[in-house]
C-alpha cells in the first residue's frame, strides 16, 4: 500500500452507525501510519548505506594520494619567500593535492599534505597554540604536530604525510618530494630518488645508490 494508491473502501459499519464509522476511521488512520513509518525508514537505510559507501570510497580514493608514486615529482616553486610564522597553501604533486608549508616560529621549514586523514576535509595551521602552533582539521576536531605531523588529538588515524621542501639562496620555497603517512624521511627520499636522481640517492647513503649511479654512466 502506498500514500498514493489507496485501495477502495472496504464493506463497513453504516455511516450512521458512529462508533462503526469511528472504528473504521481510526483504522485506516493506523495503516497509512504504518506505511509512512515504512517508507521513512526504507528512505533512512537507503540514504545511511550511501553515506556509509561515500565514507569508504573517500578513506580509499583520496586519502591515498600523497607519496603514493614511486616516480620522483617534479620540483614546484612554493612562494618567494616565508618567514617564521607564516603558512602557504599550495598543490603537491599534483595538482588536485592540497598541501601546506609552515615556517615555524624558530625558524624550521616544515611541509605537509592539507588533507585530513580521517575523511579527507581540509587541515589549517594555527599559530596560536603551543610553541610551534598546531595542524587542524576543523570538521571533526583532528589536531597534528606541526613538528612532525603525527596525530595529536581527534580521530585521524594516522599522521599526515610529508612534503619535503628546500630554500634557495634568494629565499624562495620549494617542494621537492614526498612521502606517505608514517614512512621515514630517508626512506621516503631513497625511493624517489634511487631512479631519478642516483648522485641525490648517493649523497643520502640509499641502498643501491652506486649502482644505479654506474648503470646511468655507461
Amino acid at each position: 500500500m502506498s500514500l498514493t494508491e489507496q485501495p477502495a473502501p472496504a464493506p463497513g459499519p453504516d455511516p450512521g452507525d458512529g462508533d462503526g464509522a469511528a472504528q473504521a476511521l481510526r483504522d485506516r488512520i493506523s495503516a497509512d501510519s504504518l506505511t509512512t513509518r515504512r517508507d521513512y525508514l526504507r528512505i533512512v537505510a537507503t540514504v545511511s548505506g550511501g553515506l556509509a559507501i561515500g565514507g569508504v570510497g573517500v578513506a580509499a580514493g583520496i586519502l591515498h594520494r600523497h607519496g603514493d608514486s614511486e616516480k620522483l615529482p617534479e620540483s614546484k616553486k612554493v612562494t618567494d619567500a616565508l618567514a617564521p610564522g607564516q603558512s602557504v597553501a599550495f598543490r603537491f604533486p599534483g595538482e588536485e593535492d592540497r598541501a601546506l608549508a609552515v615556517r615555524l616560529p624558530d625558524g624550521s621549514l616544515v611541509g605537509y599534505s592539507a588533507v585530513c586523514t580521517h575523511l579527507a576535509c581540509a587541515v589549517l595551521w594555527r599559530e596560536d597554540r603551543g610553541n610551534d602552533g598546531e595542524l587542524y582539521c576543523p570538521c571533526h576536531e583532528g589536531v597534528f604536530d606541526a613538528r612532525t605531523g603525527e596525530v595529536t588529538a581527534g580521530p585521524p588515524p594516522r599522521p599526515l604525510p610529508r612534503i619535503f621542501l628546500t630554500e634557495q639562496p634568494d629565499g624562495s620555497v620549494w617542494a621537492v618530494a614526498t612521502s606517505r603517512s608514517g614512512e621515514p624521511a630517508r626512506e621516503a627520499l631513497c625511493r624517489q630518488f634511487l631512479d631519478s636522481r642516483p648522485e641525490m640517492a648517493q649523497q643520502l647513503g640509499c641502498p643501491g645508490a652506486g649502482r644505479a649511479t654506474e648503470s646511468r654512466r655507461t
